[in-house]
């Protein structure tokens, strides 16, 4: 486990590029969850290396979404031999609670450092030529043309004004569809999304809540969906389990692999 111990040794403090729709600021991770975050990394990368595709999905739980029946509350895209490694994860984080949003290059070190609830991941292999369309995509990165950095954690799918980590996967990989025309086109890449059979995730946040909840934070804008959609409390939003649905109802999946607490599943659980 050499990797694991290289890893402790050079990652003791991370810096505070992004994170998923959470606040973050400069910390110091104790040895043991460096040294977790170093173990997934390396059974994923492992995992990787064994199928040695171009381009796969990665899913890691960064936040507790079990009250909205969800597992996996962020996903992103891991390249091989991209200009930062072996191994990187692309992906678009907030950045730090605000209400904007990058694209961020990282190792699966780091990628799974990054104070996530638990240590539980999902990799999502594609089919080939997709794949490599994905892959050849994102070596070219970095590129505004499917970014919108205007960040709400609840972006309604679709919306050309805000955007989130999973409705940018999603668009990214609608638009390197053979069906789609116009690949640079946010609005575009939803449209062949849900021609192609995408349906979006509901969250309920009850209207009473989000007053009296304290849910009026720079990173979440209530204002992107319809009065009607507010009211009712019903929120259609690109989720982890939405993308990896659709996904599979398409076909477009050639494999998974899951590990929870640590050891390989038989098969995939819920997401």
């Amino acid at each position: 486990m050499l990797m694991v111990a290289l890893a402790v040794v050079v990652l003791g403090v991370l810096p505070a590029q992004g994170r998923a729709g959470t606040r973050c600021e400069n910390q110091t991770v104790t040895p043991q969850k460096l040294a977790a975050a170093a173990q997934t990394a390396l059974t994923v990368a492992t995992a990787l290396d064994q199928r040695d595709a171009p381009a796969a999905l990665v899913a890691r739980v960064g936040t507790d979404l079990s009250a909205q029946g969800l597992v996996y509350s962020h996903v992103g895209f891991v390249v091989r031999d991209h200009a930062a490694g072996r191994w990187t994860a692309v992906h678009l984080l907030n950045e730090c609670g605000s209400d904007r949003s990058g694209l961020y290059t990282q190792g699966l070190v780091n990628f799974f450092a990054d104070d996530l609830v638990n240590q539980d991941a999902r990799i999502v292999w594609l089919q080939p030529a997709h794949a490599e369309r994905i892959a050849a995509h994102l070596r070219g990165l970095p590129s505004r043309g499917l970014h919108q950095p205007h960040y709400n954690l609840i972006a309604r799918p679709g919306s050309a004004d805000y955007q989130n980590s999973t409705a940018w996967v999603l668009e990214l990989f609608a638009a390197t569809l053979p069906d789609a025309s116009a690949p640079g086109d946010r609005r575009e890449a939803y449209r062949v999304a849900i021609a192609d059979g995408f349906r979006p995730d509901r969250v309920r946040i009850p209207y009473s809540k989000r007053v009296l909840g304290g849910l009026f934070t720079a990173n979440v804008a209530f204002s992107d969906h319809p009065i009607g959609t507010r009211l009712a409390g019903d929120y259609p939003v690109v989720t982890v389990r939405s993308i990896v649905d659709y996904l599979a109802r398409g076909g477009h999946i050639s494999e998974q692999r899951e590990w929870r607490n640590g050891r390989l599943m038989a098969n995939p659980g819920a997401l």
